[in-house]
């Protein structure tokens, strides 16, 4: 048996500007999707209980279901005909803004690439997770998902010159910057609102208002960008007060763009209300997962609580997608 996992991750500034050549900071989260692999007489995935059989090219058309990751990396990989039995489940909120889908992407990729003796670096794993996401599961989406689930860590990203979708051969790889040993401390707190959302739907109507030229979504986006650049540098002096103010800066900018949501603005408030330096979306708003940078955080914690947060969690610079041992796996929690 093959046992692969991916994490999911947490913009702390910079996003949503992986769609539109800019520059984020992120970090990967401890949750992590778990793929096991193994072989079998036919095809078939399993999760939640529930089992699907392949048994001709039509079964890989999506369906809206608990399946459809596994399609469209069938269907892009071109291997109806495989025989094995693929088995996963997931610890990462489900559609909570933290790379949660993502995550099972690139574990489940990496994994069937292994089993079928196929080696792919990390750049290149990171690109065809993203062209699935966008061609095969027709999700509106940018790069940090993909990039931040398969390097996992604390990584400066800079997406120069992407901004445009290309055919795969075309992409240009991006720039990342790994962080995380010039930085002992992480003073954030993630608080997951509870709503489930899909982030194509949150980007795609403002992605469209970008390609048409509409100045004021390019203008957001150009400084936002400019944030992150900055924020990397706080984030390095640990200069917890600014990188806080460029947070609430990346947040109002995206808000004003229609890019957040009611709980979202709720929980953000309740954040800053209670000491927090700085709070903003985690990936695309509407729901999902806010991220609170805040020194000591307990009674903020407990307030958010209070205010409707369903589940709290931190940033874990941990490691991108990997094989694992199977005689060290945690035990299961939740499935995707």
């Amino acid at each position: 048996m093959l046992v692969c996992s991916a994490p999911g991750r947490a913009g702390i500034i910079g996003n949503p500007t992986d769609m539109y050549g800019g520059s984020v900071l992120s970090c990967s989260i401890a949750e992590r999707a778990y793929v096991e692999i193994e072989e079998a007489g036919r095809l078939e995935f399993e999760t939640q209980g529930q089992t699907f059989t392949v048994q001709d090219r039509g079964d890989l058309q999506l369906r809206d279901d608990l399946f459809d990751i596994g399609r469209a990396i069938l269907s892009y990989l071109r291997l109806p005909d495989l025989r094995c039995h693929i088995r996963y489940r997931s610890d990462i909120p489900v559609k909570a803004g933290v790379g949660g889908s993502t995550a099972l992407t690139v574990a489940m990729l990496y994994g069937l690439l292994e089993y079928q003796g196929i080696k792919a670096h990390k750049y290149r794993l990171a690109e065809m997770a993203r062209y699935i996401e966008l061609n095969f599961l027709r999700v509106v989406c940018g790069y940090q998902d993909a990039y931040m689930c398969t390097f996992g860590g604390l990584n400066y990203m800079d997406f120069q010159g992407k901004q445009f979708y290309r055919e795969a051969e075309a992409e240009l790889y991006a720039t990342i910057e790994p962080l995380h040993s010039y930085v002992p401390e992480l003073p954030f707190v993630l608080a997951h609102t509870g709503v489930q959302h899909s982030s194509g739907a949150v980007h795609k109507p403002i992605r469209e208002r970008w390609l048409e030229g509409e100045r004021t979504v390019r203008d957001a986006y150009v400084s936002i960008a400019r944030l992150a650049w900055e924020g990397k540098k706080a984030l390095l002096q640990e200069d917890w007060s600014r990188l806080g103010r460029l947070m609430n800066q990346n947040h109002a900018i995206q808000r004003d763009l229609g890019g957040s949501g009611e709980s979202n603005e709720r929980l953000i408030k309740v954040a800053l209300n209670h000491g927090a330096l700085g709070a903003k979306l985690a990936g695309a708003g509407d729901g999902g997962t806010i991220i609170a940078l805040h020194q000591d955080p307990e009674e903020m914690i407990e307030a958010l609580l209070g205010a409707g947060a369903e589940r709290i969690f931190y940033l874990h610079p941990s490691a991108g997608v990997q094989m694992e041992d199977m005689d060290t796996l945690p035990v299961p929690e939740t499935e995707v």
